[in-house]
C-alpha cells in the first residue's frame, strides 16, 4: 500500500495503540483534531484518530516503544510500516506571567505547527437552532482545557517560545464566531500583528467570510499569509440540516470571498474544508473541489470522524458505518424508514430503540 493511500486509511479507521500516551499527548474532545494523536509516516506527520470507537475496533494497530516512541503498524496481524510519534513539545511546561499555562492558549498539531483557537465561543454554538452539529468548539472550554480568549500578548508569547524551544515552523489561528461583520476577523489581524512583532512566523488564519472583503487586505497587512474559510458541506439540504447557521450564508458568498481572498492572498494561499460523512455525495465533493482549484483555493477533504461522548447535537443518523459494536454512517436531513433514537451515555454507550429519530441533547 503507498503512503498516501495508508494515510488515508489510518484518518478514515483511526489507529488502535496499546500504550497510547507515548510520544506527543494527543486531546481528548473538544475542537480542532480532537481525539487524535500525531503519527509519522515515511517522513510525514499527520493527525490521526486514537480515543474514538471506531479506532478501538479498526484494523490497524501499533505497539509503541515509549522509550524511542518508534512503532510498527499493523493492520490486523499483518506488519504495514514503521511509524513514530513526535516527542512532548518542551513549551507544554511553561506558564504565562499570571498562571496560565502555555497548553492552555496554543498546541502543538502534527510536528511543527502551532494551533490555537483565538475566540472559543461562537455566536451559533449555543443554540441548536443555529449550532454546526460537527463541531466540539465548547468542548474544551467547559472542561477547563483552555480559556475563552487567548490575548494577542499571550499568543505572541507563546509563539516566540515554541519557535526557539520546539523548532515550530508556522502557525494556525482559527475562532469561533463572533456576532460582528468581520466574523472575527479584526480580532485575528490583531493577534496576527502581535506576534509578527515577536518571531517571524508563517500565519494561516480561519474565519467565516466577513461582510466586508476589505477584512482580507486588513488581516494580510497585520501578517496573515494565508486564510482558510471552510465550506464544511456544500448540498443545499445538507447544510440547511447540518449546519443551519452557517448555512444562511449563501455558497454564492463563500465562493465570491474566496475569488477576493486569492487576489490579495495568493494563489493557493487561500483553502478550505470539505468534511466527507456529513451528507455531500463523492460526485459533489469532487466537483466542488474541481471548481475550487481552478480558482486558486486548496480544497482539504477529510473524513468526518464522530465521538460518541461529546456528539451530542447530531441528527437524523443512518445505520450503515461501523462505529464500535454498532454501524452509523453521514448525518442526514431526511427521515427515512428504519432510523433510530441513539442515547450517548457517559460511559460511550450507545442504546438503540427502534423509533424516528429526535434530536439528541
Amino acid at each position: 500500500m503507498n503512503t498516501q493511500r495508508l494515510i488515508t486509511e489510518l484518518q478514515s479507521h483511526g489507529l488502535k495503540i496499546i500504550n497510547a500516551e507515548a510520544g506527543a499527548s494527543g486531546r481528548k474532545g473538544g475542537a480542532g483534531p480532537s481525539d487524535h494523536k500525531a503519527v509519522t509516516i515515511a517522513g510525514t506527520t499527520v493527525m490521526v484518530p486514537i480515543y474514538t470507537d471506531a479506532a478501538a475496533s479498526s484494523p490497524y494497530s501499533a505497539t509503541i516503544n515509549a522509550q524511542t516512541n518508534q512503532a510498527i503498524l499493523h493492520w490486523e496481524s499483518d506488519p504495514v510500516a514503521s511509524i513514530s510519534f513526535p516527542q512532548q513539545p518542551k513549551f507544554y511546561s511553561l506558564k504565562t506571567a499570571d498562571g496560565i499555562p502555555y497548553w492552555k492558549i496554543a498546541l502543538l498539531h502534527s510536528r511543527d505547527v502551532l494551533a490555537t483557537t483565538v475566540l472559543q465561543t461562537c455566536m451559533r454554538y449555543s443554540d441548536a437552532a443555529t449550532a454546526c452539529q460537527f463541531c466540539a468548539i465548547g468542548q474544551s472550554l467547559a472542561a477547563e482545557r483552555t480559556i475563552a480568549r487567548k490575548t494577542p500578548l499571550q499568543l505572541a508569547e507563546v509563539a516566540e517560545a515554541a519557535v526557539r524551544l520546539d523548532g515550530v515552523t508556522h502557525m494556525v489561528m482559527t475562532t469561533g464566531t463572533p456576532n460582528t461583520s468581520d466574523r472575527g476577523a479584526a480580532y485575528l489581524a490583531d493577534c496576527a500583528a502581535a506576534i509578527k512583532q515577536r518571531v517571524n512566523l508563517p500565519i494561516q488564519a480561519q474565519c467565516e467570510p466577513p461582510e466586508d472583503f476589505f477584512w482580507f487586505e486588513r488581516m494580510k497587512d497585520a501578517g496573515v499569509d494565508s486564510l482558510g474559510m471552510h465550506l464544511e458541506a456544500v448540498d443545499p439540504d445538507v447544510r440547511a440540516a447540518i449546519m443551519p447557521g452557517k448555512a444562511t450564508v449563501p455558497l454564492s458568498v463563500y465562493f465570491q470571498a474566496f475569488e477576493a481572498a486569492v487576489k490579495v492572498f495568493g494563489w493557493g494561499q487561500v483553502s478550505t474544508y470539505l468534511l466527507a460523512g456529513l451528507g455531500d455525495d463523492q460526485a459533489t465533493l469532487v466537483a466542488t473541489a474541481e471548481r475550487l482549484i481552478q480558482m486558486g483555493v486548496y480544497p482539504f477533504v477529510v473524513p468526518f470522524v464522530p465521538k460518541v461522548t461529546y456528539i451530542g447535537q447530531l441528527l437524523h443518523i443512518q445505520l450503515e458505518t461501523q462505529i464500535g459494536a454498532f454501524t452509523v454512517t453521514q448525518l442526514s436531513g431526511t427521515e427515512p424508514s428504519g432510523e433510530v433514537v441513539l442515547n450517548w451515555q457517559a460511559q460511550d454507550c450507545i442504546m438503540i430503540s427502534p423509533t424516528k429519530t429526535q434530536t439528541v441533547l
